[in-house]
This record gives C-alpha cells, sequence and structure tokens, in this order.
C-alpha cells in the first residue's frame, strides 16, 4: 500500500500520478486523508482523557486518605473512562475504514513509465531472434491433436471448459520444459528453489495486491477465508511476511514451480482457443526481495534472467515496457516478454516482470534493518520465468517441420530425451 505519510505530505502529487493510470482510484485520497485526520484527532483526544483519568485517580486516593467523600471524583473516572471507551470505537472504525481505502489505492507509477491508456500505448523495448519463416503454419491446437499430445475433451470431462490433459509426450514435454526452467534459474541465476503450498492464507493475498480488487477472479474455499493460489508471487513473496530480515540477507531470490488458478480465462475465439488462456496452468515464479535502492536494476536483471530461457531454447520474443493505464495494480514499473505465435500470427506474453517498490512490503510488513539499524521497507520483484502453456505453444508451433514433425530445441533434448515429436 502507499505511504500514508507520502499521502499527507505530497497529496497533490499523489492524485495526479493516480490519475495517469486512469480510473477513479485517486478520488480515494481524499477520503483516506479524512479518515487520517479523524483518527489522528480522536487519537489527541483519547490520550488527553487518560492523562485526565490518572489524575482523578490519584485525587480519589488523596480524599480518602483525607478522610473526605470520593464519590464525586470516582463517578468523574468512571464518566472519562466512557468516554475513552467510546473513543476506542470511533477509532478502530476509523482505522479500519483508512485501511479499507488504503488497500483499495493501487501502485503509483514510475515517474519513468511511458504514458498511455491501453496496451495499445505500449513501446517496444527491445527484439531478439529472427521471425520464422513457416509455410502455412499448423496452430497449437492441431499440432497437438495431431501428435496426441493435449486432449482437450479429457479436461472438459474431468473439470469442464478451460482445463486439459497433457499425455504421452505432451506430458513428457511439459515436464521437460519445468526441469529446464528450474535448472536454469537455479544453477545459473542464482536463485534458491522452494517448493510451496498452492493454498493460501486470504492475508497473503492482501499482502501481494490481490484482494480486495481482483477478489471475483479468484478461487476462494472455506468462505474465502482461503484461496487457491492464483500465481506463486503470493505464497512465496509471503514467506516473508511480517518478517525484519539482515541487510546481509538481501537480495533474496527464490524460484519454484506451480499450477495457478484464476476464474477468468477470457472469451471464446481463435485468440483463446487452445492452452491460450485456462484456468489451471502451470508456471515457473522468479522473485527477488532487494534493498530499494537496487530495485530498478534487480528489474532489468530479472527480465534478463526470463529473456535468457527464451534465447536458449530459440524463440524468436520481444520485450515491451507497460504504459501507466496498463500497469498492474501493485506494480510501479513493468515489462512484458511477448514469444512469437505463427500459429495465431502474433505475439504473446510469457512472462511479466515487475517492480513494486515498497508497495508490497508494507501491506505484508516486510522489512530490513539497515546499516544505521532502522527498520526499512523492502522492495519486492517478480517475473514469470515463464509461464508454461504460451511457452508451450509457442515452442511447438516455431518447432513445427515441413513433415509435420516438431523438432525438440537441442537444449531440451537432455531433458525430453527425444530429439523431435513426431
Amino acid at each position: 500500500m502507499l505511504d500514508i505519510k507520502e499521502i499527507r505530505d505530497q497529496s497533490e502529487k499523489i492524485k495526479a500520478m493516480l490519475a495517469t493510470r486512469g480510473g477513479d482510484a485517486y478520488l480515494l485520497i481524499d477520503e483516506i486523508l479524512a479518515c487520517d485526520e479523524t483518527r489522528r484527532a480522536a487519537e489527541t483526544e483519547q490520550q488527553t482523557l487518560q492523562s485526565e483519568r490518572n489524575t482523578a485517580s490519584k485525587n480519589i486516593g488523596k480524599l480518602i486518605s483525607e478522610g473526605a467523600d470520593p464519590a464525586e471524583a470516582k463517578a468523574a473516572v468512571k464518566t472519562i473512562g466512557n468516554s475513552i471507551k467510546q473513543l476506542e470505537q470511533e477509532i478502530s472504525a476509523v482505522a479500519s475504514r483508512q485501511r479499507e481505502l488504503l488497500l483499495s489505492v493501487p501502485n503509483t507509477p514510475h515517474a519513468g513509465c511511458p504514458l498511455g491508456c491501453s496496451e495499445e500505448d505500449n513501446p517496444e523495448i527491445r527484439s531478439w531472434g529472427a521471425l520464422p519463416t513457416i509455410e502455412n503454419p499448423l496452430n497449437h491446437v492441431d499440432l497437438a491433436e495431431k501428435h496426441g499430445l493435449i486432449s482437450f475433451e479429457d479436461g472438459a470431462k474431468i473439470a469442464g471448459s478451460g482445463y486439459v490433459v497433457y499425455r504421452g509426450l505432451g506430458a513428457r514435454l511439459e515436464r521437460a520444459l519445468i526441469q529446464f526452467l528450474l535448472d536454469t534459474h537455479t544453477e545459473e541465476h542464482g536463485y534458491e528453489e522452494v517448493n510451496v503450498p498452492h493454498v493460501v492464507k486470504r492475508e497473503c493475498m492482501e499482502g501481494t495486491g490481490q484482494l480486495p480488487k481482483f477478489e471475483d477472479d479468484m478461487y476462494g474455499i472455506e468462505d474465502n477465508a482461503l484461496f487457491m493460489a492464483p500465481t506463486a508471487e503470493v505464497p512465496v513473496t509471503n514467506l516473508y511476511r511480517e518478517t525484519i530480515l539482515t541487510e546481509e540477507q538481501l537480495p533474496v531470490k527464490l524460484t519454484t514451480h506451480t499450477p495457478c488458478f484464476r476464474r477468468e480465462a477470457g472469451s471464446a475465439g481463435k485468440e483463446n482457443k487452445g492452452i491460450i488462456r485456462t484456468h489451471q496452468f502451470d508456471k515457473v515464479e522468479l522473485v527477488q526481495i532487494v534493498k530499494p535502492e537496487d530495485a530498478f536494476e534487480a528489474l532489468e536483471t530479472l527480465t534478463g534472467h526470463a529473456e535468457a530461457i527464451l534465447q536458449k531454447l530459440g524463440l524468436h520474443y520481444r520485450v515491451i515496457e507497460l504504459c501507466v493505464g496498463d500497469i498492474g495494480f501493485s506494480a510501479t514499473k513493468t515489462y512484458d516478454i511477448e514469444v512469437w505465435s505463427p500459429g495465431q500470427d502474433k505475439f504473446l506474453e510469457v512472462s511479466s516482470c515487475s517492480c513494486f517498490g515498497d508497495y508490497q512490503a508494507r501491506r505484508m510488513k516486510l522489512r530490513y534493518k539497515n546499516e544505521d539499524g532502522k527498520n526499512v521497507f523492502c522492495n519486492t520483484l517478480n517475473g514469470s520465468g515463464t509461464a508454461l502453456p504460451r511457452l508451450y505453444v509457442a515452442l511447438i508451433e516455431q518447432y513445427q517441420q515441413a513433415d509435420g514433425s516438431i523438432k525438440i530445441p537441442e537444449v531440451l533434448v537432455p531433458y525430453f530425451k527425444r530429439k523431435s515429436i513426431g
């Protein structure tokens, strides 16, 4: 969440920055300030009353020692006590409303974020590899059905639309990709592998910013006290919730493979056919926790780690920077990596790499003790390293051969144990 001190000191600047995102979240700032003023005034009054009660209580003892009647003094203490209780209730209600509002306000975009209203305004930063030349390319659905890699019917039979079953060499290919991704990130990029629960508490979802805004898109269980993790960002980053790290522990670099669960699966049509959008999908996630001064350099490095995967696999891709109108709720700066899909004749997002500043850390109470002994909020980052479905799509489409077979990239052969499919 945003720093309430900064909101007090720079309210107009923050409102202007939020307004560039579009929407009306900036309008919440005035109500936040009103709550803050009411709460602080009530707390000041409460402290004054507590001081008066302490003085009055001491007076009771003095009256008793002098043989005087303390009844009037006791009544005064009781009256003050009732006022204090009433103020406590008021403070609690106002503080709760203030926190609710703060949780509903998105992060402020980085000053260098491109201006724009939608994804159409996102500038391309760079591209890698040559656009593959494939005559009459098949899309991944046709390739998967041709080689028996994926069963869309089995997925629907088991769980309904938006689910698939990988079979035979199709399942082996996904497993090979997962192992390749994890090995690359742990052995070459220096991440620690973790294996986390796929179910997370509500406070974990609030910590990384999925709640309260995106609750309808999530799979909640036990009256939404728990959720199926929509992304490994949630359980992995929350490993350090309510933690004070030492400066020597930073940076923290973690990677994991998990399934991800989301209700929203897009509309029907060619662009969403097959495994491009599903309710459940696998992903290898990258998470970093760093000192504030290292955050944006870490974003460049983390993005490079995701890019390295596509380069090793020889897949044509591009990197775009999200404009202020398209950046995610919790992010302050984001790069999307999009891989080329010959079958769709378009780029598909395969990784989104974001810096969140201290926005998530404030929500999670994640800090570190700096060299001066002061507790400072960390900065958090994450990115897909990468999402499996679209990586899978791009690989089999870009590596399809004229005879209908699918070549396996050389770096993947030791994991897949075959040089081709078909």
